[in-house]
This record gives structure tokens, sequence and C-alpha cells, in this order.
């Protein structure tokens, strides 16, 4: 009994004890939170030892910022992969239309899209396959690589920037030199240079201290610079595959070797990346720039498809040139301003002062082709014109009246003096343009002399650079609104453009709702016109419409999406836009508009009813 009542108090001793330590711990859990990892709220950060953004104490609603918390460098050639591109674009609140519009009218292009997408991103592999076994020299020149902006979205010049470090050889890149033309967005300021300097060794930036354009802005980077080789490249582009070796392979050969890689197209509306055919520069007597097919004579075994291309003129944007080659031509003219015009005549420089220029197939590199230009000259001067003038007088001797017959009215503009560059053309003792045309662009039709010439290729801004074609479709039949049982239908005739889409009564013999679904996604109205939302760059722009076909996707790509597995009713989304087709007011001869896919009122589903399917 004794034994059984000692058992009984130890084991009320050790439960007391136990209570009194729980009761202890609870009490004293604030003190020991430094145990515990740390939560903080407010935007991601990362590491010191991969410093990307976690220097930039910006707020969760900065919209400069938003989706940019950036990622680590990643091996080269590597990047994140987007399985679909199109997802990114979908507008789900008025904030994210917010950043989409105002990223047009800044930008011309997707910021809600570029935004999402990040620093690093994978890319296909566009070369041709002969590219893949080709091999370079071990010992190669070093590059400068130097990259002007102005008012650039901070999303586009830093995915730029991490592309060319991601996808060089670190004993390539010598540098990469980035040239602020007087930007005004305060982001591309002081903001940019703590980046710059806490992440990016091998960058430097450089600020204009007045807007300079173009070409003084990039000798402005071309003077600081010290690399064998200056690479000079858009500030919204994206490097493939072991891009710079046949750029620098071929610079090495010859000092006056200039090398251009192919330009594949990065659609401003979806930034999807698309290869371009293998095409050349050249111009017409208006004196713009155009892409020229390349001569069949050029291209009579595979190997010449990997080979190097001579091109008459570059489009200007993205080069190699060495640096000392470069200094000793005259770099660009310094009297010409903004943009325009610049590419040719330094084309024409290199090719008539004795130089050779050169489209290398095996480097590759993606650039976003703009609709339009989102900026202007200071004070609305046509630089365009002054700058052609000045390239005029001094390379086309009596070829310029071609030009004058073009553009009459610019005969007495003024172009300022141009006696430094008559003075370089006749210290390198140049050739005549009579002799470039001969010798180096005998394709080009001279007015009055008779001949023809191959159309040039339309290359980017949203359009496509494919020959008309058949589609290949994939199904017919009517386009019905789920709730209403009404069906899609032009307000007009299918034959005209520009006529907006409406519901209607369904009717099975009106060849204005009958709708074709193609392979590159498109819905195309009675064989005729596709559905079609360009120019709709805000929400106020809401009525989609029928146009012409020109198979760049963008604006006339739809896709189905759903969020039930029910895949008879979904919603159709374009990308290009980041909305859905939609029916405000579903009645008989409403319009069909576009609006947030996220508009549970708005948004409501349709089905196509198939008739005749695949024909």
């Amino acid at each position: 009994m004794n034994r059984q009542f000692r058992w009984f108090c130890l084991g009320t001793i050790l439960t007391s004890l136990s209570w009194v330590c729980i009761i202890i711990f609870y009490s004293n859990i604030d003190r020991l939170s430094h145990l515990k990892p740390a939560v903080r709220s407010g935007p991601a950060r990362l590491v010191p030892r991969q410093p990307i953004m976690h220097h930039l104490n910006h707020a969760p609603d900065d919209p400069l910022f938003r989706h940019q918390i950036a990622n680590p460098p990643r091996p080269k050639g590597q990047g994140h992969e987007v399985k679909d591109l199109s997802e990114l674009g979908m507008i789900k609140t008025s904030h994210d239309q917010s950043i989409r519009d105002d990223g047009y009218s800044l930008y011309a292009f997707n910021q809600l899209i570029s935004d999402r997408l990040g620093f690093h991103r994978n890319i296909p592999d566009t070369r041709h396959k002969l590219c893949k076994a080709k091999s370079y020299p071990t010992s190669l020149p070093s590059a400068s690589i130097v990259i002007c902006f102005y008012n650039e979205a901070w999303s586009a010049l830093l995915r730029t920037v991490y592309s060319v470090i991601d996808r060089t050889p670190a004993n390539l890149l010598h540098e990469i030199i980035l040239v602020d033309d007087f930007s005004i967005l305060d982001y591309l300021k002081e903001k940019l240079d703590v980046f710059v300097e806490q992440n990016l060794a091998k960058v430097k930036v450089v600020h204009a201290k007045k807007r300079e354009g173009l070409m003084r802005a990039r000798t402005l980077g071309a003077d600081r610079a010290s690399g064998d080789v200056l690479v000079f490249l858009d500030s919204h582009c994206e490097m493939n595959v072991d891009w710079i070796e046949p750029l620098l392979a071929h610079v090495k050969e010859k000092q006056s070797n200039v090398a251009i890689p192919i330009i594949d197209i990065i659609n401003s509306d979806t930034l999807e990346y698309q290869a371009s055919p293998l095409v050349r520069g050249g111009f017409n007597w208006g004196l713009h720039f155009q892409w020229d097919p390349v001569p069949p004579s050029y291209l009579t075994t595979a190997a010449d498809f990997a080979n190097p291309i001579k091109s008459p003129t570059m489009a200007g944007g993205l080069f190699a040139i060495n640096r000392k080659y470069f200094n000793e031509i005259g770099k660009y003219d310094q009297g010409m301003d903004i943009w325009g015009g610049e590419n040719l005549e330094i084309s024409f420089r290199i090719w008539q002062c004795g130089g050779h220029m050169d489209i290398i197939p095996c480097s590759r590199v993606g650039h976003i082709f703009r609709s339009r230009r989102p900026y202007g000259a200071p004070g609305g001067v046509d630089t365009i014109t002054r700058n052609s003038l000045r390239m005029v007088h001094v390379w086309l001797d009596e070829f310029k009246e071609h030009y004058f017959k073009t553009f009459p009215q610019a005969r007495d503009l003024d172009y300022g003096d141009i006696s430094d560059r008559l003075a370089i053309r006749k210290r390198l003792q140049c050739k005549s343009f009579k002799w470039y045309l001969k010798n180096v662009y005998p394709e080009q039709v001279v007015p009055g002399e008779g001949g023809s010439r191959v159309p040039p290729f339309m290359l980017g801004a949203g359009r496509s650079f494919k020959r008309s074609r058949g589609k290949e479709v994939l199904n017919r039949g009517w386009l019905r609104h789920i709730t209403s049982g009404l069906c899609a239908t032009s307000a007009e005739n299918s034959h005209t453009k520009g006529a907006k889409i409406q519901l209607s009564e369904c009717d099975n013999s009106n060849k204005n709702q009958v709708w074709i679904h193609t392979k590159d996604n498109e819905l195309v109205l009675a064989d005729l016109l596709c559905l079609d939302t360009e120019g709709r760059k805000s929400l106020n722009e809401r009525y989609p419409h029928i146009k012409k076909c020109h198979g760049s996707h963008g604006s006339q790509e739809w896709k189905w999406i759903s969020k039930s597995h029910n895949k008879a009713m979904q919603n159709l989304y374009n990308p290009a836009s980041g909305l859905c087709l939609a029916a405000v007011d579903a009645q008989d001869g409403k319009p069909i508009t576009m609006e947030l896919c996220s508009s549970h009122v708005n948004v409501l589903q349709f089905k196509m009813i198939w008739s005749n399917k695949g024909r």
C-alpha cells in the first residue's frame, strides 16, 4: 500500500512539473521568436549571393516594378520555360489594363507581358541545322556591346542585358555599355545606376547631357568602349544560342568586314519569338530600307544557307564592326539627328570605301518589331528627310536625282554642313555610287533603265514575312452564344473590311455567320476576312471587326480557354489584346465586344457548332 502511494505521489509531481514547463514555454514564446525564420510582407527578396533586386525597396504597388522581382542569373542559354506565352497577356484587372495601355503609349509594345516574363526566358533555337555543327577559332576578339536607349521599358532593357550575359561566353564579353539618350523616365536614372553598380559587373551606364539622337548617342558609347569589336544592339532584343561567335569570327577574318545577324521577330503584341526567313538589306529610291529576298544564285548548295551572304544595306540596329575600323571610316555622321537614314549612310560608306558587309545566318538575335516609333524629334522636326539629304549629297552622286524625283519638295531643304563627310570620302578614296550599284547591288532597278525586281519582304511590326498561301482549315461552323442562343455575324456584308460583329438569330443559310477555324488559330468569316482586334490598344476601343487576314497571329489569333472541363462552353481569348470575346447586352442586333476575361458579368461563353468538319 505504501509502495503504491509513493508511485502515485511521484506521478503527481512529474505531471505537475510537465505542466509548469509548458506554461513557462508559452508565456515566453515571444522571446523565442528569433528562432523562427523571418516572414516578411511586401515584395519578395533575394539573398545577397544572387543580388538581382534585393536592394530595391519598392512598395508592392509600384507599377514600374510590378511582376519584376528578377530571377537569379542562369547558365548560358538557360531561362524560364514559358509553356503558354499567351496566358501571360491575360488582363484580369483594371490595373493590368492600365499597365498594358501605358506600355503601348510609352513603348509601343505589350509591357504587361514583358514585365511578367522577367529578365530571363528560353527562346527557340532558330538557326539552320548546319550552324549547329560549325566550329569557330578558340581565339576570338573581345566584344564591347553598345546599347543605346531612350525611355525604354525596364523589363525589356534588362532582359536585353541579361540575354547578352546569359548567352555570351565570359571570355568574349569585354563590357556592355548602356547609353541613356537623355531619357525622361526617373527609373532610367539613379535607380538604373544603382542596379547596375550592385549587380552587373561588366555593365557601364553613360547618361547623355542632352538629347543626342541615335547616331551621336551610339558614338558616345563607342568612344568609351575598349573591346576589339563593337557590337551595336537595340534596347529590346534577345540573343539566341551561340549568337556572338559567328559575328566575331567574321570580323576577325578581315578588319573591314562588317557582320550582321539575322534579326528574328519578337511580336510586339504577344512577345512571341518567331524565326525570320533568310533575307538581306536593300533600299528603294525614296531611300527607305527594305528586306530583299536572297538571290537564288547565292543559295546553290545546302552549305550556302549557313555561310555569310553579301548584303547591300543593313537595318542598322544590330551589327558588329571592328572598333578601330569604325573610327577610321568616320564613325556615325554627327550631323544627323535623332533617327533615320543612318543605316543606309553607313552601308553606302562601308561598301564604297573598301569595306564588306555580310548577313551571318548562324547568328540570330530577336528584336521587338514595333508598329510605330514611340518618340519623335524635339520640335517635331522631320529628321528622316534631313538625314537622307546629308546622305544623298555625300554618297549618291548623280543618282541623287532619283531621290528628288520621289521627293521633289526635299530639293531646297537645309541639311547642314557636310564638309567633314566629304573630306572622309576623299581621304578614304571611296568609289562612286555607280560602282556600288554595279558591283554590290546589281538587282536594284534604276529608273529609266528598264528591268524589274522581286518585291521586298514585309518583316516585323506585326506583319507576316510569308507569301500568300492557302489556309489549313480545321473546322467550320457557327459561333453561338451559349446563354442567348444567338450567333456571331457581320454587321454588314462578309466582304466589308472593318465591319463590326454583332449577335443575330442563327440562320444556317446566312454565309455571314459561317466561321472557319484555321490551323493558325484564326477565325475567318465566309472564307474571306479574319476576326481582328487590331487598333484596340485600350479598353475604350472594345469592338472587334473583320479585316484582311495577315497570317501573323497577334490581333487575329484566338484561343479557347476555360476554367472548367466542359470543352463545349469556353471563352474566346485574343492573346494580343489580353481580352475575351463578350456580349454585354446579349440581344439580337447588339454588338459583340472585348472585355476582361475575369468579368463574370460581361464575358459570356461561346461555342462552335461545327458543320462539314475540316472542309
